[in-house]
């Protein structure tokens, strides 16, 4: 059973509180991200789960065994570091075999240590079990790195070495794999290649898999939900959708992705109108039990146009504004509009060929009822 269970966990260095009253379900065969600014708790919370320390109050289960009081290395979790963590020195194949030699030291009585120990320091020394041999193999071709079995690791790309750290951590068939911003280290490209390589081998192994990471675009594109910490709280705990369209929290409508957060109030003997700092009034379909709100509204939610004369549709705010910064970024482009005394982020698809609109270009902008969130 690979279902992990983290109730009423709290985690204090000291006078400082690092974890308050954390509690999660996370299913098996699930891809569950925790994410968040940094210092907000949340590889503390995955260093609690792998046993690396010790919660202050609270429990955990790994499956359903509590695992309080079991050792790191007996809990059956899978570790992917942020640094990797690989020995330089030894190959490919010791590094990934290392686990495994590991685990037949603890299995073995002592006489039979020093056969271990030689072929873990050279396998020159010994080949080592057919079993070790033929499991590493297929875990090597696994992620695409059999032809590299005997490179050292030293002399591999950051993107080989991060297959390593996998197959690593997967020869051991764990419970839970547990991954520490793994990606953190390499380029953009690189990253969105490794996402989809992580995510394809989750899938296909159907191991349950816990991801640290700071970058809400990885946790976005990789994870079937994912739960949002800041300053040692779960702020929100939802699905990628649900999170990016519902945001709970000004915080979450700003960490994840990015949005127009404006001051507002509701507008006295009008539930369906905000009143902008501003002045400027705006319909919502949204309602709030508060006087005073803030109003988000993504970018790319908000429709811009050069014309003078547009076809006005009910359903629709129209706000006539100015360009006062354009940024392309290939395929939108990003727009600062001055709006009647409000600033708007806009983000307009571009299409080959057309006009990216210089600062002081009048628009006018339409928004939907239905985008403009009260929180």
């Amino acid at each position: 059973m690979g279902s992990v269970k983290i109730k009423n966990v709290e985690k204090k260095f000291g006078d400082f509180t690092a974890l308050k009253d954390i509690n999660l379900e996370i299913q098996e065969g699930e891809f569950f991200a925790l994410l968040g600014p940094s210092g907000c708790g949340k590889t503390t919370t995955m260093r609690c789960i792998a046993g690396f320390e010790d919660p202050t109050s609270g429990s955990i289960l790994i499956g359903d065994k509590e695992v309080k009081n079991v050792p790191a290395n007996k809990r059956n979790c899978g570790m992917v570091f942020q640094s990797y963590a690989l020995f330089p020195h030894m190959t490919v194949y010791d590094n990934v075999a290392y686990s495994l030699n590991i685990k037949d030291l603890n299995n073995t009585n002592f006489f039979m240590h020093l056969p271990i120990y030689l072929r873990m320091m050279s396998r020159r020394f010994g080949k080592g079990p057919k079993r070790i041999q033929t499991k590493v193999k297929e875990i090597l071709d696994y992620v695409e790195l059999g032809h590299l079995a005997e490179r050292l690791t030293s002399e591999l790309s950051g993107g080989q070495q991060q297959r390593v750290a996998l197959a690593r951590a997967l020869i051991m068939e764990p419970a839970v794999l547990l991954m520490d911003e793994p990606l953190s280290n390499l380029d953009q490209k690189l990253r969105h290649t490794m996402r989809n390589t992580i995510r394809r081998i989750q899938q296909e192994m159907g191991i349950t898999t816990i991801f640290v990471t700071h970058d809400q675009e990885e946790a976005m594109s990789m994870a079937d939900r994912i739960a949002v910490l800041n300053n040692g709280e779960i702020v929100q705990l939802g699905t990628p959708t649900e999170l990016y369209s519902n945001p709970s929290t000004p915080f979450i409508a700003d960490f994840v992705g990015t949005s127009n957060i404006l001051n507002g109030s509701k507008s006295d003997g009008d539930s369906q109108s905000v009143t902008l700092e501003s002045g400027l009034s705006l319909k919502t379909n949204h309602t709030s039990d508060n006087k005073d709100v803030k109003v988000v509204i993504r970018p790319e939610h908000i429709n811009m146009y050069v014309e003078e004369n547009i076809n006005e549709e009910e359903g629709y705010n129209y706000v006539a504004g100015v360009v006062e910064i354009s940024t392309y970024l290939g395929p939108s482009v990003r727009y600062e509009i001055q709006a009647q005394g409000t600033q708007f982020i806009v983000d307009h698809t571009y299409s080959a060929g057309e006009k990216v609109y210089d600062p002081g270009t009048p628009v006018k902008l339409s928004i939907p009822f239905e985008r403009v969130l009260l929180l």
